[in-house]
């Protein structure tokens, strides 16, 4: 018999009603109960998904007895303390990308998880889905030859606004941790650690970065161009080309699409049998963990989001970006 996890959802914005509407493809997942900082705002959520309780406090939701497990959406800057308030409740975490600002946060977040031993896993939902994991399976088994090189983007015009989650510093805004995560995930997701890292980046006027251009440079003469930008649309594509041929992620390539390979100048198309929007598959491995009572995932791990993050943190040592958190602590 199918066991049935119980969630709650912490902050009801944009992000999370797409992982709401993903959960409802993923068997055994009930939405159990949602927390904001505005009851209202909770009352109206759990309207639109049939959620049985709402709470105005995050501390509420970390205290029902009833949840196994509680999915973060709250802005970066606000991960940690939110993240902490449910594992020393011994409430399992989802919490959004990026894990945290910094790697001290983030390491503050894993001994947490840890000294509690319960579970905590950033939800880097492009991880899980099944096209990202062919791509590796297709690079490691050779099918383009020996690969050298990934050129990948990710870019959208934003409305300049101060204070938006985009453009504040107050909360963690810029480029790089919002979008520029997951071109940062991929290139990571393949070829393994960085030993060199080159940044440049345009800054807002609020301080943090709108645009930002790295090349990442791998052990065996790989390398990767990465770019990300809140000023224009550009072709959010990934390409990953070898010494036999291509693969190609196209438009939107961080969500559910069917991907190229190119071999002798013959493409072909591989095509997937994608259920829900995209976000319900990080919830499956959290349940397959939860069920195997783990505090991690070996799919995406505590490492793996540490080491993540360290690259994020020397990227924006180099473009001179910091928080104004970071100055009173980690």
């Amino acid at each position: 018999m199918q066991k049935t996890y119980h969630w709650g959802i912490l902050a009801p914005g944009k992000i999370a009603h797409k992982f709401a509407s993903g959960l409802q493809f993923v068997p055994g997942a009930k939405i159990q109960a949602v927390g904001s900082r505005s009851l209202e705002r909770a009352e109206s959520f759990a309207a639109t998904y049939d959620i049985p309780k709402s709470y105005g406090s995050y501390q509420e939701l970390a205290e029902d007895p009833d949840l196994d497990v509680i999915y973060i959406a709250t802005p970066h800057s606000f991960h940690m303390e939110n993240t902490l308030i449910c594992l020393n409740r011994g409430k399992a975490v989802l919490c959004e990308k990026p894990l945290a600002i910094n790697s001290g946060q983030v390491e503050a977040m894993i001994n947490a998880s840890r000294q509690n031993q319960t579970f905590l896993m950033e939800a880097l939902w492009s991880r899980f889905i099944p096209h990202i994991i062919k791509t590796k399976d297709l690079m490691d088994a050779g099918v383009i030859g020996q690969v050298s090189h990934l050129e990948v983007d990710f870019g959208f015009k934003a409305r300049y606004d101060p204070d938006s989650r985009l453009f504040a510093p107050h909360l963690g805004g810029g480029a790089l941790l919002d979008i520029g995560i997951y071109p940062l995930f991929f290139a990571l997701h393949l070829f393994g650690a960085p030993d060199k890292i080159d940044a440049e980046a345009k800054l807002a006027a609020t301080g943090v970065d709108e645009s930002c251009r790295v090349k990442l440079t791998f052990s065996g003469n790989r390398t990767a161009n990465l770019w990300f930008t809140l000023t224009e649309d550009t072709p959010v594509e990934a390409k990953l080309t070898g010494s036999a041929g291509q693969i190609l992620l196209p438009n939107r390539w961080y969500q559910p699409v069917n991907i190229t390979t190119t071999k002798d100048d013959k493409p072909e198309e591989i095509a997937f049998d994608f259920v829900g929007n995209g976000y319900n598959y990080q919830a499956v491995e959290v349940q397959k963990c939860l069920e195997a009572g783990k505090i991690e995932s070996a799919v995406w791990s505590h490492h793996n989001s540490l080491a993540l993050m360290q690259v994020m943190d020397e990227i924006r040592q180099q473009c001179g970006i910091s928080y104004p958190s970071e100055k009173a602590g980690i």
